[in-house]
């Protein structure tokens, strides 16, 4: 039986001030329901972003000139065999590249993808190994190649020590809790990529699907495409030349920051 039928009222305002009370109570369900329902209908908006996402941060990629990356060969610092032959190295370099990362921050479009989770039900697949994603309050942010500010065990791939701003830094001798040797955190050249599958299943569920900042050269990054439903509208931003074995995209020639911007102006259209 319902509390309304079940209430003792004994004169007309206690039974005004309950009837008045089950009322709002309702209400609030409803509203409830409504909201519930609204973030249900949010399209799917998936974003694949790639190092042009963070240069506008200054964060280096290893395709720009006199970079840290030309100091640094991949072959040297960013394969599994640069790790067997020189463990130091591979640590002094990506030292050098948390040191970097702490000193710069997100840009416009980072802050642009967060302000979307208002709109869009949001994911982030990102090649990148920055948190400059996760820095501005995006929510769901999936790196295919690691993360920086993370290092592992080199005996248990499960074992992840998360670094701060205090501690940026793993050296020769620094181990986990079973004495085993701390390697980056990163999918280098060469190395399976283990969150490929789920970013494929990920892709296939959009409704929306954008490329930012990769020249899609990179694979298995760059076969996502592939995984796209057919009817699903994709958008390319990057300010240069993006050669896609696929038509029927919507290319937005401009920086992060900018197509971002440009890129919601359309969606809310």
């Amino acid at each position: 039986m319902h509390e309304c039928a079940k209430a003792d009222f004994r004169n007309f305002s206690a039974f005004r001030a309950f009837t008045l009370s089950c009322f709002r109570a309702i209400q609030k369900q409803d509203n409830s329901k409504e909201t519930s329902k609204s973030e249900n209908m949010k399209k799917r908006l998936i974003i694949l972003s790639g190092a042009g996402m963070s240069a506008e941060s200054g964060i280096s990629t290893f395709r720009d000139s006199g970079g840290l990356w030309d100091k640094y060969p991949i072959e040297q610092v960013a394969t599994p065999e640069a790790w067997r032959a020189n463990p130091a190295l591979v640590l002094e370099f990506y030292n050098i590249r948390r040191k970097e990362l702490l000193g710069v921050k997100p840009n416009a479009g980072h802050f642009g993808l967060a302000e979307m989770e208002k709109d869009f039900e949001v994911q982030i697949i990102t090649q990148n190994v920055d948190n400059l994603h996760e820095q501005v309050g995006s929510t769901k942010v999936l790196h295919l190649h690691g993360e920086l500010m993370k290092v592992r065990s080199v005996g248990n791939e499960t074992d992840i020590i998360e670094l701060n701003a205090q501690r940026p830094e793993i050296f020769i001798g620094d181990v986990c809790e079973k004495g085993f040797q701390l390697r980056p955190h990163i999918v280098w050249f060469g190395e399976a990529v283990p969150l490929i599958e789920e970013a494929a299943r990920l892709t296939q569920t959009a409704d929306i699907f954008v490329v930012i900042g990769t020249s899609l050269n990179v694979y298995p990054a760059a076969g996502l495409l592939g995984y796209v439903p057919k009817s699903v509208p994709i958008y390319l931003i990057d300010p240069n030349e993006v050669a896609v074995g696929c038509s029927g995209i919507h290319f937005i020639k401009k920086g992060a920051s900018e197509g971002v911007k440009n890129l919601r102006n359309v969606l809310m259209c």
